[in-house]
């Protein structure tokens, strides 16, 4: 995202309403984070298209932790807004155009949480996952429901040369985004630090 001065207004403006008073740019470290997309991931799995709709409007105002573990003191990040990228000429492995879901986050800046914020600048803080619901997990050979019961086939495994995975369908909630070392979703991570041209 360009971080012109309107870009910037207007991304001040959507983080505040998460806060009790208003912040400034100095008080606040914005992230640009990759929650998810519609790609086959490690295990198997893809988020559809309409999924990802839903989650986009589901994520907004949504707490990042670390290893998915819920303990309020975890919380360090915020998503303040949403938006849906697809790139038609870049074809996922299952043969359509790749989709995937963006999300602005804020931190506000402490003691506490400088050095967390220089390893996220350096890199070595960068992965995250998704916490999520969802109601239906559709099997690529059968279209069975594998959330009604297992249909056969597994999920990582070849059927007449065809690759077995699992389409989740019907997003119900939005739990949490974390910071993980190894993310199911390949891609899915910090992207940069918003205020930079240069991915991180």
């Amino acid at each position: 995202m360009d971080f012109t001065q309107q870009n910037q207004d207007a991304l001040l403006q959507e983080l505040n309403q998460f806060t009790r008073r208003t912040h400034t740019l100095d008080e606040v470290y914005l992230l640009d984070v990759l929650l998810c997309d519609n790609e086959v991931d490690r295990d198997f799995e893809r988020f559809s298209d309409s999924a990802l709709e839903t989650l986009k409007t589901l994520f907004v105002g949504k707490t990042g932790i670390f290893d998915h573990d819920p303990s309020g003191k975890n919380q360090t990040a915020r998503i303040f807004s949403t938006r849906l990228e697809t790139h038609p000429e870049q074809l996922t492995s299952t043969g359509v155009p790749y989709t995937c879901l963006k999300a602005n986050a804020y931190m506000v800046r402490t003691a506490g949480n400088a050095d967390f914020i220089r390893e996220i600048d350096a890199g070595i803080k960068k992965e995250v996952s998704v916490g999520c619901s969802m109601k239906r997990q559709l099997c690529s050979i059968c279209g069975r429901d594998h959330s009604e019961g297992a249909c056969g086939h597994v999920p990582g495994r070849y059927y007449d040369g065809q690759l077995c995975y699992l389409t989740l369908e019907g997003a119900a909630d939005a739990y949490e985004w974390s910071f993980v070392a190894v993310p199911a979703q390949p891609k899915a991570g910090v992207i940069k630090r918003m205020g930079t041209e240069v991915d991180g």
